[in-house]
C-alpha cells in the first residue's frame, strides 16, 4: 500500500506541474500579445471517414480548384489545443493555398483525454490497426479519396503530444507516409501509461539507438523505404526535456541505417540544423535546434499581417518558419514550376563537416527573415519572383528522357541555386547499369 501511495503521489505531482507549465506558457503569451483577433474557421468537419475506434474527430481544409493527385498533409494539435487553433497558430492552410495541397487535422475529445492530448503512450492507441493510430489512418484513407490525393506524397507533422502522435503514425504506418515532422515532440514507444509519460516528458533520459529504432521495426512488417524525417525543438523547452530531440534522432537514423554523426551541419542564426543523407546524398532526416526557445512551433510572423501563422500560447516567433522549412524538407515546393526568390538576407554556406565543426552564416540585418523564413516570404504575398533553378532543370531533362531522376537535396535556404553535381553522377551511373537503384 506504501508504494502505491508513493506512485499516486508521484503522479499527482508530475500532473500538477504539467498543466502549471500549460497555464503559465498561455499567460505569458497573452500578457506579451494579447489575444488576437481570429478569422473564422477555414476548416471543415468530414464524417463517415472509418469505423473510428480511437473516437476522434475529422477537421479538413482544401484549396479551391486543388489539382489532382495534390500531396497531402495530416498536421496534429497539442494538449489543450483544437484542430482550428493549430491551424491559426502554424498557418498550414495558408500556406496550401500557396502550394496547392490539403491539409487533415485530426482533433481529439476530452472524452479521451481531460487535456485533449492525442493519447500517444496509450498500448491501445498506438498499435497498428487500433484505437487512435487507425482513427487517423482512416482519415488519410478518406482525405484521398476526398481529394484525389497523391498517396504517395502524404505527410504528418505535429506538435507536443502531436509530435509523439506524429512519432507513432510513423512508426505503426511507415508505407502510408512520405515524410514526417515533429515538434517538441518524443520518440516512438518511450511510454506505455501516464507515469512514464510524464516521466519521458520530463526527466532526462538516453535510450541506445539500437533499442529505439528496433521499437519502429516491431511496429509493423514493413521493410521499405522509410519516412524521411524532420526533428524540432527548443533548447529552453521545461514541459518536454530537448533530450527527446535527440533520442527522436537516434530512433530514425537507427531505422534508415545512417551514422550517428551528422552528414553536415549549419548555424541559421543563433539555431543549429543537422542533417543526415544516405550513400546517394538525399537527405533523410534533419534537426532543428532552435536556442532559447520554450515548448512550442517555432515561427517567423512577418510585418506584412502573418500571412502564415500567428504567434501565440505554444506558437513562438523565433525568427525561423518550421512551416515553410518543412514543407520545404518535404518537397510540397515542387507542385510550383520554380521557387519563389529569398529575401535579401544572411544565407547560411553549407559544408560538409565531420561531425564536429559548424558553419556560422554570420549575422542577419535587424528585422530581416531568417534564411528560412525567407524561402517563403515573397509566396506568402502572392506576388512571387521566379529564378532560374538548374537542378530542377537538369531533373526535368533526365525525366523526359526517359532516365533516372536525379535526387537532389533540399538547398540550403535563402541559398543561390547552384548545380549540386552527386545526384546526376548518380542518376547517370543507374542509367549506365553501374549503380543499383
Amino acid at each position: 500500500m506504501r508504494d502505491f501511495r508513493e506512485v499516486l503521489s508521484r503522479l499527482q505531482a508530475f500532473r500538477g506541474k504539467f498543466e502549471g507549465l500549460l497555464a503559465s506558457a498561455r499567460k505569458k503569451a497573452a500578457r506579451a500579445r494579447g489575444e488576437p483577433a481570429r478569422d473564422p474557421t477555414r476548416l471543415r468537419e468530414l464524417t463517415g471517414f472509418g469505423g473510428n475506434p480511437g473516437n476522434l474527430r475529422m477537421f479538413a481544409y482544401a484549396p479551391e480548384h486543388l489539382p489532382p493527385k495534390a500531396p497531402l498533409v495530416v498536421a496534429l494539435h497539442g494538449c489543450t489545443q483544437t484542430a482550428d487553433a493549430y491551424d491559426y497558430g502554424t498557418g498550414w492552410s495558408s500556406l496550401s493555398d500557396s502550394l496547392g495541397f490539403a491539409v487533415v487535422y485530426p482533433q481529439q475529445q476530452p472524452a479521451n483525454n481531460p487535456m485533449n492530448c492525442f493519447s500517444w503512450f496509450l498500448p491501445g492507441d498506438i498499435a497498428r490497426g487500433h484505437g487512435e493510430a487507425l482513427s487517423i489512418r482512416e482519415m488519410v484513407e478518406h482525405a484521398i479519396a476526398t481529394f484525389a490525393a497523391d498517396r504517395r506524397k502524404v505527410f504528418v507533422t505535429g506538435l507536443s503530444a502531436g509530435g509523439a502522435m506524429a512519432s507513432v503514425m510513423l512508426a505503426t504506418y511507415p508505407e502510408v507516409f512520405a515524410g514526417g515532422a515533429i515538434i517538441a515532440g518524443l520518440p516512438y514507444g518511450c511510454a506505455g501509461n501516464v507515469q512514464q509519460a510524464f516521466e519521458a516528458m520530463f526527466e532526462e533520459q538516453g535510450h541506445a539507438a539500437q533499442a529505439l529504432g528496433d521499437r519502429v521495426r516491431a511496429a509493423s512488417r514493413h521493410r521499405g523505404s522509410w519516412p524521411k524525417i524532420s526533428v524540432w525543438h527548443g533548447t529552453s523547452d521545461p514541459i518536454v526535456k530537448p533530450s527527446n530531440c535527440e533520442n527522436i534522432i537516434r530512433q530514425w537514423t537507427n531505422v534508415h541505417g545512417l551514422s550517428d554523426s551528422p552528414s553536415y551541419q549549419e548555424l541559421i542564426g543563433s539555431h543549429t540544423r543537422r542533417i543526415w543523407s544516405d550513400a546517394n546524398g538525399k537527405a533523410r532526416v534533419e534537426a532543428f535546434l532552435i536556442s532559447g526557445m520554450a515548448h512550442g512551433v517555432p515561427l517567423a510572423t512577418t510585418p506584412r499581417g502573418q500571412s502564415c501563422g500567428a504567434a501565440g500560447a505554444f506558437f513562438l516567433d523565433v525568427g525561423i518558419s518550421s512551416t515553410h522549412h518543412i514543407a520545404r524538407f518535404w518537397r510540397l515546393h515542387e507542385s510550383l514550376v520554380e521557387m519563389p526568390r529569398a529575401a535579401p538576407v544572411s544565407a547560411p554556406i553549407r559544408v560538409a563537416t565531420d561531425g564536429r565543426a559548424f558553419v556560422n552564416s554570420g549575422a542577419t540585418a535587424e528585422g530581416s527573415h531568417s534564411s528560412a523564413e525567407a524561402s517563403f516570404a515573397e509566396g506568402e504575398e502572392r506576388q512571387p519572383n521566379y529564378p532560374l533553378d538548374p537542378n530542377a532543370v537538369i531533373a526535368w531533362a533526365f525525366k523526359v528522357a526517359g532516365l533516372p531522376v536525379p535526387e537532389f537535396p533540399p538547398a540550403p535556404p535563402g541559398a543561390p541555386p547552384r548545380v549540386a553535381p552527386g545526384p546526376i553522377i548518380a542518376a547517370a551511373l543507374k542509367a549506365a547499369g553501374l549503380l543499383r537503384s
